[in-house]
């Protein structure tokens, strides 16, 4: 799987969807729309950058025609979500960052549009399970201590 630079303080980059945190403010994150959702998936799933050709070869779901999944591609590349290199006639797509990275900065967003961050986070921290509670605890031991935590596992 990719694995980004969780602690870059530009996480995800492009026009109107800039993922950053610039001196404890956050610019907006848009939602991935359900055919961008599923072909960053497939980039994410996958260690190796790859070609439009065999991210549409992994959509085994969809019926897509090639130039709707270069378009798709092109267009992540253009908002940030995704990185891409010439690799002769074609390009290669990977993540521009983790899965996690993506979901958190989400996570912030909606916090960052509440009244009550508190509230909010007592609420969330009501509704996650025992293991969930259990890792949140950890991390926010790790994060408390200084000390570096295993990121991305779990």
């Amino acid at each position: 799987m990719y694995q980004g630079d969780l602690h870059s303080p530009r996480l995800l980059d492009g026009p109107g969807y800039s993922m950053a945190r610039i001196t404890g403010t956050l610019t907006t994150v848009n939602r991935l729309g359900e055919l961008e959702r599923a072909i960053m998936d497939v980039l994410w799933e996958t260690d190796s950058s790859l070609t439009v050709r065999e991210v549409s070869a992994r959509l085994t779901e969809r019926n897509l025609a090639h130039t709707t999944v270069m378009t798709v591609l092109d267009r992540l590349a253009k908002k940030g979500f995704a990185k891409r290199q010439r690799d002769g006639r074609a390009w290669r797509y990977c993540p521009a960052a983790t899965r996690e990275t993506y979901v958190t900065e989400l996570m912030l967003t909606a916090l960052d549009q509440t009244g009550d961050r508190t509230a909010a986070l007592t609420r969330f921290a009501q509704s996650v399970s025992g293991v969930e509670a259990d890792v949140l605890r950890d991390a926010l031991d790790v994060f408390e201590g200084g000390g570096e935590g295993d990121e991305g596992s779990g």
